[in-house]
């Protein structure tokens, strides 16, 4: 059975993927995210501009078949395309990631909050790698998610010492533990001001506005102190890209680099590794 639902998340988490490509395709900064227009309409060659045929959408697979390239115009196809669907893909077996052996409702709850994030977070990573802009409509999702899973653990009581924070028993010594609510809003006031001194100091060529709105986001998403652990995760996987872009001389030390990403990819190796990477940290002084 568990095979069987996970495969039939894979396959709707491929469908939704190719409904994210077009988010991701038809995005332009003059306008909404969701704009009505161009999310509108028929889905088209993007070189040519012929309207493709259902057999030509089919997630994945139509990619393999036309060997990456138009069957119109013969004009080659974005890896994009594959990358984001099996990415979203994956991204629909989160749920089975927090599913307990009772499936709860709580875990249902944690599931669902958590695969709507990873799917913001995706959208989110390729338009500022894009544009170097992130929608203001996605910091507020994302921010309106941490509402909603604020709400979740208060409801369900699940908010405690140890409880709630994905760095598990060493969220204890951050403190800011007895109140879900206080805890969420410190989260984001946090990331609002390191980011915001960090602006300060660079006088924003170190970052955005952008920048900053999100980690202010996350900071209600992740709460205390799991933000600081979101930023420095990302702040570490910035780091490492860009030695490595001008070990390559790809770029030099004036070039622009969108930091949603690496916020992105830091907020994702939180969720799924940030207690054993703490564990593993203070292992080697321990040890």
């Amino acid at each position: 059975m568990t095979a069987f639902i996970s495969v039939l998340l894979f396959a709707f988490g491929l469908i939704f993927g190719s409904f994210l490509n077009v988010v991701i395709f038809r995005y332009h900064p003059d306008r909404s995210l969701f704009a009505a227009g161009p999310l509108g309409g028929r889905s088209h060659c993007r070189s040519c501009n012929a309207q493709l045929a259902w057999y030509e959408l089919i997630p994945v697979v139509s990619f393999a078949i036309q060997r990456a390239r138009c069957r119109h115009c013969g004009a080659p196809l974005s890896w994009q395309y594959p990358l984001v669907e099996l990415l979203t893909g994956f991204i629909f077996l989160t749920p089975l990631y927090f599913y307990d052996a009772h499936a709860t409702v709580f875990s249902l709850w944690t599931g669902g909050i958590w695969t709507v994030a990873f799917a913001s977070f995706l959208v989110l990573a390729a338009i500022d790698y894009y544009w170097f802009i992130i929608p203001d409509e996605l910091n507020i999702f994302i921010a309106a998610l941490g509402a909603v899973r604020i709400a979740v653990e208060y409801y369900f009581h699940t908010f405690g010492a140890f409880a709630g924070s994905f760095i598990g028993s060493y969220a204890e010594l951050f403190g800011l533990r007895g109140d879900v609510l206080t805890n969420h809003i410190a989260g984001a006031l946090f990331g609002l001001a390191l980011i915001g001194v960090i602006i300060a100091v660079t006088r924003g060529r170190g970052m955005g506005v952008g920048d900053l709105k999100l980690a202010g986001a996350l900071g209600v998403l992740f709460g205390w102190p799991d933000v600081i652990f979101v930023l420095a995760f990302g702040f570490v996987l910035g780091s490492l890209y860009a030695v490595g872009v001008l070990v390559r001389r790809s770029k030099g030390m004036k070039d622009s680099v969108p930091f949603g990403p690496f916020l992105v990819a830091g907020a994702t190796a939180l969720v799924f590794y940030g207690h054993a990477i703490l564990t593993w940290y203070f292992g080697i002084f321990l040890s």
